[in-house]
């Protein structure tokens, strides 16, 4: 029985790190041969990004012990530091997600929903230029870690509806896969597209929408579709939660950037941010709520995560609060 006013913790970008990933430290710079690249790289991580990726596991634990007895989770995306940048299909990537995703299940069991991120797939490196989304990862995610691409939970008149970005966003990787894979990816992605489909079309009048996607570079895709367009078009969507930005600070710089042209020529990483931005403008539509990573950013120290009071009748507007972590947390 649905209780009458549900508690959900939703969290993003937990980037946890085995001990194999561990090892793996400066696994960023050993990628890049351009020594000012290098510096500049070490510039953005060490003063804006995040100084050490592979210190922050206290962080999942910490939500955890905040957050006992949430009536559902959602984990969305990004369960890996994915030193390797090729995902779940790198052994020491898999047991960092592997792990995370432990310590939920074992915390939430049944209430555990959780999305697949884009490091989760494999991302090629910001400067580097290494590594790529792999089709491995994703039978990986789906068949090891227990991951699904597409999942729904009715819970009263809300419909919450998880997607894989990556495989909605396909084509901004296109460049980045492998010739072997590309089949595989196109056959998943149309598969996705089939249970996204089916999923809203099947909404019914009254019904309200809750979108869980990691990366909002898959919003424009999705803003193309008829059966989004006609669950945006009768005001049933309620809210989209997004991670993937880490900190509030990029997602207003996006909604700041939204319609630059596409920029060519600088490489495989600036094409692929400027084309998401390009079409950002359709953001605002999905009603964003962004999911920070728990460490947030070096800069600002601003991680953390969400949560909120969900009325099953609809009665009571939803109602999001974003709750910071303490940057000095013990367990470092």
């Amino acid at each position: 029985m649905v209780p009458p006013d549900m508690k959900v913790l939703v969290l993003s970008d937990v980037h946890f790190a085995s001990e194999a990933e561990r090892a793996r430290a400066g696994h960023e710079a050993r990628v890049i041969g351009n020594p000012l690249l290098r510096l500049a790289a070490h510039a953005w991580r060490s003063g804006v990004w995040l100084r050490d990726p592979n210190a922050h596991n206290h962080r999942l634990d910490a939500i955890v012990a905040r957050n006992p007895d949430p009536d559902l989770v959602v984990a969305n995306g990004d369960f890996t530091v994915d030193s390797a940048f090729i995902g779940a299909s790198d052994p020491a990537a898999r047991e960092s997600s592997r792990l995370a995703l432990g310590r939920l299940r074992a915390a939430y069991s049944n209430r555990l929903l959780a999305t697949i991120g884009d490091h989760d797939l494999g991302k090629m490196s910001l400067f580097g230029g290494a590594g790529g989304p792999r089709l491995e990862s994703l039978r990986q995610c789906v068949e090891s870690l227990g991951l699904e691409s597409c999942w729904v939970r009715d819970i009263g008149v809300y419909r919450l509806l998880g997607v894989t970005s990556s495989l909605l966003a396909l084509p901004v990787f296109e460049r980045e896969l492998l010739d072997a894979d590309r089949p595989g990816w196109n056959e998943a992605r149309e598969a996705q597209l089939k249970a996204v489909r089916t999923a809203l079309d099947s909404l019914g009048s009254g019904r309200r929408l809750i979108l869980f996607v990691h990366d909002p570079t898959a919003l424009p895709f999705l803003d193309r579709e008829p059966s989004m367009q006609r669950v945006i078009a009768s005001g049933a969507m309620e809210a989209t939660v997004i991670g993937h930005l880490h900190t509030p600070m990029i997602l207003s710089m996006s909604r700041c950037l939204a319609g630059i042209p596409e920029v060519q020529w600088m490489g495989v990483t600036a094409r692929r941010y400027t084309s998401a931005l390009r079409q950002a403008a359709c953001w605002k539509r999905f009603r964003l709520q962004l999911c920070p990573s728990p460490a947030g950013c070096q800069l600002l120290k601003d991680g953390g995560y969400l949560r909120a009071e969900l009325d099953p009748s609809g009665s009571q507007p939803l109602h999001w609060e974003r709750v910071r972590l303490p940057w000095d947390l013990p367990g470092a």
